[in-house]
């Protein structure tokens, strides 16, 4: 698949572009601070509904205005499909086809893309709330149950914690509605965390592989999903289900003491192991870059694979964060398959024939400029 025409009214520091992209590489160039980042975000957007670099929407809309609009043309395997997003005080609206979405979930998943900056370097190295981030992110577009189970699991997790924030520091918690939203809670995490573990099985997959590959077959590659519960993959729902009753059951007096669930899917974690050691925490900053480059070019895969066609890659400001094998690894994976979107600085220093064949944009204080060929 590929983004024919991109058209944005209102969004962040354009009050107004319309863009049409080659199918296969397309370059923005220009300083820091003059709108790269926020054609790529915007692509992103489309895709997403939410942005990867803020989660106050209200910063999506150009300053003074009501309303911000994306609109995409997106070519897929069996045909044309526009997608378009408004953003209002008021919430989002998405249309597919010029049909109004009742549901989000529902949107999400049309068009797909896989995102990498220089903050997923630190997917590897950062705190668990990015790798449970990546996890809900990536599942979400290829598994729209998913998306609906993740919202009722965040909405039950809410509640929950709601009451004991309530009867913090009480001893026991004697409420029927406690009992309630516990019995929905623990269904909700199940079904998270199984589809999490079956999404890892497939990542691992083919991240394996690309890694030996990268690493000029030195290191073995492995992903663990890890539940603080301390499940088991091989159990069923309804095992897994019983298990985190028990856990939750001897974790109330911990959680009544801080007022909040200590147990579920919003506290589990994703461990990176080469060669049987931690990246985190053994891992020189090679093989951490590596680690996250091989999970960037396994979502490819694996979206390809669930979907049927190639997503559409948005790497913005990345290739002057990795080295000339790794980027060379990167370009060469793409060539011809890939519709890519690149921002940087400088293509000085990139020497490979994927960049001397694209589509170049310059880009200046919110004005693109298309460069002729």
């Amino acid at each position: 698949m590929y983004i024919d025409r991109l058209k944005l009214t209102n969004y962040r520091n354009y009050e107004s572009l319309d863009l049409t992209f080659s199918p296969k590489i397309n370059v923005f160039l220009g300083e820091n601070a003059q709108g790269k980042t926020n054609v790529m975000e915007s692509i992103y957007v489309l895709s997403m509904a939410k942005s990867h670099r803020t989660s106050n929407e209200k910063e999506l809309i150009r300053w003074s205005e009501d309303y911000g609009k994306i609109e995409g043309d997106v070519q897929k395997k069996y045909g044309h499909l526009p997608l378009e997003l408004t953003l209002s005080k008021k919430g989002k609206k998405a249309r597919v086809n010029h049909l109004e979405q009742s549901r989000l979930s529902d949107y999400i998943g049309q068009m797909n893309v896989v995102m990498f900056a220089p903050e997923d370097l630190t997917v590897v190295k950062g705190s668990p709330q990015i790798r449970r981030r990546f996890l809900d992110m990536e599942i979400g577009q290829i598994s729209p149950v998913y998306l609906h189970d993740l919202l009722t699991f965040q909405k039950l997790l809410k509640q929950r914690n709601h009451l004991l924030k309530k009867n913090q520091g009480k001893s026991a918690l004697q409420d029927v509605m406690f009992d309630v939203y516990t019995e929905q809670y623990i269904q909700a995490a199940v079904k998270v965390i199984h589809k999490r573990f079956q999404f890892m099985d497939l990542l691992q997959e083919w991240a394996e592989p690309i890694h030996f590959g990268i690493s000029r077959n030195l290191e073995r590659l492995q992903i663990r999903y890890r539940p603080v519960s301390g499940m088991n993959p091989e159990w069923t729902i309804a095992e897994m289900a019983n298990f985190l009753e028990k856990k939750l059951q001897d974790a109330l007096p911990r959680e009544l003491e801080r007022g909040v669930t200590l147990i579920g899917p919003h506290r589990d974690d994703l461990q990176f192991l080469v060669n049987d050691y931690d990246v985190q925490t053994y891992g020189s900053q090679g093989q951490q870059r590596t680690t996250a480059l091989s999970l960037k070019l396994a979502e490819i895969e694996l979206i390809k694979q669930e979907v049927g066609e190639a997503p559409i890659l948005l790497l913005d400001d990345v290739l002057s964060e990795l080295d000339d094998y790794r980027q060379s690894h990167l370009l060469n994976t793409i060539q011809g398959e890939v519709q890519t979107f690149v921002t940087t600085t400088s293509v000085e220093g990139i020497d490979h024939d994927t960049i001397r064949e694209a589509a170049m944009f310059h880009v200046k204080q919110g004005s693109v400029e298309v460069e002729e060929t």
